[in-house]
């Protein structure tokens, strides 16, 4: 699957990543993870860290998929609202899901400070904005449920907003304890701290099918080498629904910018992440460089050749929304752009857990806007089935809800 074109940033952030060897010998581990992007390098470093022999591969280098693509917003709010959830799921599931979120962001901080490579992790507010004024009162009742179970939110008005930012909108949120992070760094960071903690990394190696042996399962890779291990876990993103279509799963195409370097961002309230609350959305961050990084205008096909020609309209707009928006930072440029492919689900939660066509195998989609959060649940959840065999939040993100 072509998951990413154009010129993404991430990778120019680091002069030189790590490098590992391909796989060029049968062996053995208790765990085999595929993927070594955000979610496999979470996932081994949970493993690890739990003492049990793990291999990741990966038939790209390190983070070079959809991670690099990923503009690292981390939110306890999600595409689909509280009140949604709620409805969707009842109450005590659905606030289990946003306090997930929320000890998320803190755990990829706890992650960020033993990265080997500095992931550039901030903490951040957010401005979540009625796009229209008929979104005012869906905020306001957003607001009233995340307030009542503890969420970090306060409601602002139209002059508030205006007060704080260059440009005026109906109504909005402002949520507190949030951040953003290099997605790209924190997946190298860690694959590489656990590397040191022995992890076994292998890049370049494209797992070929896998055959499941009663209590073992072969995984064998190009070149018939094969890994026996206890389990599989497939961390293999959007990639995944080539191996297995799943109902719930929905993929498309999205498009993100990031800006020369920009001194000052006079009316943008404490460089706050921004989004909205039309579908699909506009949001924006800053970088510890001082870029603006925009994205969003998601389109419904995956189709690489439609993309790609869309690319440059895309780019063009994200700029003159970021003009229209800050018209006092003056000449914006977007040296990197890029489309990429992106997957979300029906229900606004992300899939992890074992499929049973798949006897001894972990599957983590962390499908969703949210989907760097998303990694730390499926770390958590994935550690549990692997060590204890069960974990108590897994129907919530099963696949079969």
């Amino acid at each position: 699957m072509n998951l990413v074109s154009g010129k993404v940033y991430w990778p120019e952030t680091i002069r030189e990543a790590p490098r590992y060897s391909c796989l060029g010998e049968n062996t053995s581990c208790d765990v085999v993870v595929i993927g070594a992007g955000e979610a496999g390098a979470m996932i081994s470093y949970e493993l690890i860290q739990a003492g049990v022999d793990t291999i990741v591969v990966d038939k790209r280098r390190v983070g070079s998929g959809s991670t690099c693509a990923n503009t690292g917003l981390l939110q306890f709010n999600n595409d689909k609202t509280l009140t949604s959830c709620i409805n969707s799921f009842g109450i005590d599931r659905a606030v289990r899901f946003y306090k997930m979120c929320e000890e998320g962001i803190g755990k990829i901080e706890e992650l960020a400070d033993q990265c080997s490579i500095t992931p550039d992790f901030r903490q951040r507010d957010s401005l979540y904005f009625a796009s229209c004024q008929k979104d005012a009162a869906s905020l306001l009742e957003e607001y009233n449920t995340l307030v009542k179970y503890g969420f970090p939110v306060t409601f602002l008005e139209e002059r508030e907003v205006g007060e704080r930012f260059s440009f005026h909108k109906p109504a909005a949120l402002y949520t507190t304890k949030d951040a953003d992070i290099n997605p790209y760094k924190l997946a190298l960071g860690l694959i590489n701290a656990a590397s040191k903690q022995g992890l076994r990394v292998y890049e370049n190696t494209e797992v070929v099918h896998h055959v499941n042996r009663g209590p073992k399962v072969d995984v064998v890779v190009a070149g018939d080498y094969v890994i026996t291990a206890s389990f599989v876990v497939f961390a293999t993103g959007y990639e995944t629904q080539q191996i297995k279509r799943n109902p719930n799963a929905v993929l498309e195409s999205t498009f993100a910018i990031a800006t020369n370097p920009i001194t000052e961002k006079p009316g943008w309230y404490n460089e706050c992440l921004i989004w909205e609350t039309a579908r699909p959305y506009l949001y924006m961050r800053t970088t510890v460089d001082g870029r603006i990084m925009a994205g969003g205008y998601d389109e419904r096909s995956v189709d690489a050749e439609m993309r790609d020609k869309m690319l440059i309209g895309k780019r063009d707009r994200l700029v003159r929304d970021i003009d229209t928006m800050f018209p006092e930072i003056g000449v914006v440029d977007a040296p990197y752009y890029w489309s990429a492919t992106f997957g979300s689900t029906h229900d606004g939660l992300p899939l992890i857990g074992p499929q049973p066509e798949f006897p001894r195998a972990f599957f983590a989609l962390g499908y969703g806007g949210n989907g760097v959060v998303y990694c730390t649940i499926a770390a958590s959840l994935i550690r549990d089935f692997v060590t204890n065999g069960s974990h108590p939040t897994a129907p919530l993100f099963a696949f079969n809800r």
